[in-house]
């Protein structure tokens, strides 16, 4: 069973892990994109489907401005401030829910803090090497939660890759408790599509409940696998195409200890997630 937790922040947001399945809904500000590039990239637009995706299901937002695909050459920080500021500024606080900033760098991870964002999704998982512990600093400092994604250059393991991943998450607890970040504040991510080939996510999907706990402590779990290559490889699906085979990830992950999934498609997952909900959550005395 995912870890119980309360999130509160000053402007009157919560978010209550582990009481149901958390739908976080995916808003791409970058031009490139794998899925959506250039879809949300004015004010106007970002602005109403952060409003749409709400409504269809979305706990919370993760807003990005750039993009993570297979090959991504990363922006430096001031460009993607520059990208960013804009939308965080008109839009972050017009959002009713939680909004986290998708990113590994801390000079746009503070930049986001202070413009109300409420959580760091950082997909180098407190590693990032040329910033060594700067992001759990920044996460210490405003005392947030933070998504911490397994991730690591090529797609080679010298060990069992479940063992391999149990190894990284260590060493970024470890980080985080050197900085001053509560445990609490940590949740993890297994990066589907990061550092692993195809038949490698499978295989993680499969033995998700194994990164349930770290060290014998047990975190929440956040799932992303919204829309990515390896349902391409697996199906012989375009990426347009890839919804309903998201959605059996999504199901399978709840089903293994997922807290949170990541999804573009927030309608027909979110209602897959309160089934399956509804389904481990049935008991004698239930009532509709």
């Amino acid at each position: 069973m995912p870890p119980l937790r309360e999130y509160h922040w000053p402007d009157g947001k919560l978010l209550c892990l582990g009481r149901k399945t958390l739908i976080m809904g995916i808003l791409n500000v970058t031009p490139d994109s794998f899925s959506d590039g250039g879809r949300w990239n004015t004010i106007d637009r970002a602005r109403r489907h952060a409003e749409e995706m709400i409504r269809d299901g979305a706990d919370l937002i993760d807003i990005g401005a750039e993009s993570s695909r297979p090959g991504f050459a990363p922006v430096p920080a001031a460009e993607e401030l520059e990208r960013l500021l804009p939308f965080l500024e008109k839009v972050v606080p017009d959002i009713p829910a939680p909004v986290s900033i998708d990113t590994f760098k801390s000079e746009t991870a503070t930049a986001a803090l202070s413009c109300g964002v409420n959580i760091i999704n950082d997909i180098q998982g407190l590693q990032y090497a040329a910033e060594p512990g700067q992001m759990a600093a920044v996460a210490a400092h405003s005392d947030v939660p933070v998504i911490v994604m397994h991730n690591q250059p090529g797609k080679e393991y010298s060990e069992d890759i479940l063992a391999a991943m149990q190894a990284f998450f260590y060493r970024s607890r470890c980080i985080a408790d050197q900085a001053g970040l509560r445990p609490e504040n940590i949740i993890f991510d297994p990066g589907i599509g990061f550092g692993k080939t195809p038949s490698d996510n499978l295989l993680v999907l499969k033995r998700l409940e194994e990164l349930a706990a770290i060290d014998g402590v047990a975190y929440p779990l956040l799932l992303g696998t919204s829309r990515k290559s390896f349902i391409g490889a697996a199906l012989g699906l375009p990426v347009d195409e890839r919804m309903e085979a998201t959605g059996v990830t999504c199901v399978l992950g709840i089903l293994k200890g997922a807290s949170i999934v990541r999804v573009h498609d927030v309608k027909p997952i979110a209602r897959m997630c309160r089934m399956t909900d509804a389904i481990l959550q049935a008991d004698a005395k239930s009532n509709f």
